[in-house]
């Protein structure tokens, strides 16, 4: 099996993911502020149920940011981890070169 993957794959997909965590913010703020008009237009049920609705909004945010940031979190871990092996497989790989007799593997007579 081969694994291959841009050495920005996981920087953009970060960038990327950390975009969606404002927009998530965003869209939510977006939906309390278009109920805004209905506060006031319930009774009993309706409003206690409304009331949660909004209270609720800000846990909810809240938790939906929580659990984004730990998936960026892990998304910059994995990035770091890829490019510390990248580096290191190209140290190593030179150093291999460094110490290697390439005169010693030529085929032909002098």
């Amino acid at each position: 099996m081969k694994f291959d993957m841009g050495s920005q794959t996981l920087s953009t997909l970060t960038s990327q993911s950390r975009y969606s965590s404002d927009d998530l913010g965003g869209l939510i703020r977006q939906l309390v502020d278009a109920a805004q008009p209905l506060e006031g237009k319930f009774n009993g049920q309706g409003k206690a149920a409304f009331d949660q609705f909004k209270a609720r909004s800000d846990e909810v945010t809240a938790g939906l940011n929580a659990a984004l940031a730990k998936i960026l979190g892990g998304q910059t871990g994995m990035d770091k981890a890829f490019t510390s092996g990248d580096q290191e497989a190209a140290e190593n790989a030179n150093q291999s070169m460094a110490s290697a007799n390439f005169d010693a593997a030529r085929f032909g007579g002098r």
